[in-house]
């Protein structure tokens, strides 16, 4: 088996995964979205899944989507595939924001106002048929050493977003404590659906909490399970990072 036939085999086996975990949660087919996690894989592996059939991918450096967003792009249009769907799920700082406001479809990690406000002046300056789409990163249990936005300050956090012309936030994003047991994650993403749902209930200008984004390779059935529409899946696609 080359690599090719080994990442469209593996992405046979995770949308089955997820296919089963819709199932076996009494959700509807598809109602889970897989973003394969590409940060650091080489541009002809993005575009063996291109060709298998996936067009979301994940990204977590600014600079390095910068160069590999370009590189994939022209040889996916040259060999006929899909344009990729680009996903921004690192940390973002406001320097970096300039490498990916207006370029991605979803930006998962917004977890500070002054993010907030570079990208809308960034995407006020390029001719976009909707605002940027976000998600809004909470650490729901206080991890120190893990980014995201306190679940208290969620709410007004959420509420600037009506000063914003565009930037629209669609949903939240977790992380949780890393663990080798999946079912150790589950608190971590009902804490997330249910602040999503709390905060979903109040209406708010630029606000549409539909999408939580969360589980990952070990703990997807698990995100499934508890709601997840976005899970982050690399290295059961790729293998592990060199």
């Amino acid at each position: 088996m080359n690599r090719t036939e080994e990442i469209a085999a593996n992405l046979a086996d995770v949308r089955a995964r997820i296919a089963h975990a819709e199932a076996s949660a009494g959700r509807a087919a598809g109602s889970a979205r897989l973003v394969a996690v590409s940060k650091t894989v080489a541009a002809a592996d993005i575009l063996a899944a291109l060709a298998a059939g996936q067009q979301d991918f994940g990204e977590s450096y600014g600079q390095e989507f910068r160069d590999k967003g370009v590189e994939v792009e022209t040889a996916a249009q040259a060999a006929g595939l899909p344009r990729p769907r680009w996903h921004f799920i690192g940390p973002l700082q406001t320097n970096k924001v300039k490498y990916v406001a207006g370029k991605v479809e979803l930006i998962h990690s917004i977890e500070a106002g002054d993010v907030m406000a570079e990208i809308e002046r960034r995407v006020a300056g390029v001719d976009l048929t909707a605002p940027q789409d976000c998600l809004i990163q909470v650490n729901v249990v206080g991890e120190v050493q893990k980014h995201g936005l306190a679940p208290a300050a969620l709410p007004a956090l959420l509420a600037s977003f009506a000063r914003l012309t565009h930037l629209r936030c669609t949903g939240l994003m977790v992380m949780p404590p890393y663990s080798d047991d999946p079912e150790e994650s589950r608190p971590s993403f009902a804490a997330l659906r249910r602040l999503r749902d709390e905060q979903a209930a109040i209406s708010r200008a630029n606000v549409q909490l539909a999408e939580l984004s969360m589980g990952m390779s070990h703990d997807l059935e698990v995100a499934v399970a508890e709601g997840a529409t976005l899970v982050r899946v690399g290295t059961a696609i790729f293998g592990e990072r060199r």
